[in-house]
């Protein structure tokens, strides 16, 4: 049998009622929880491609040959 734990945090904070109107508005939830569940998310997502830009910008793939990529995906 297969047990999954989830984890949740209740958090307190104290957010300013328009930023919390225009989360749920933007992200078209109807809980202030999912709407800044939606946000946080988000933002990670943004973060992360941020920081793959940064390590690309320092260390840029060099295609010289389409074929070794098609290949590649291919066997994937």
């Amino acid at each position: 049998m297969l047990y999954r734990i989830l984890y949740r945090m209740k958090v307190t904070a104290i957010i300013a009622d328009n930023l919390v109107k225009s989360v749920k508005e933007y992200t078209r939830s109807s809980t202030v929880t999912e709407a800044i569940t939606i946000a946080l998310k988000d933002w990670i997502d943004l973060y992360n491609i941020r920081e793959l830009n940064k390590h690309i910008e320092k260390n840029p793939i060099s295609i010289n040959s389409g074929k070794i990529i098609r290949k590649i995906n291919r066997s994937l």
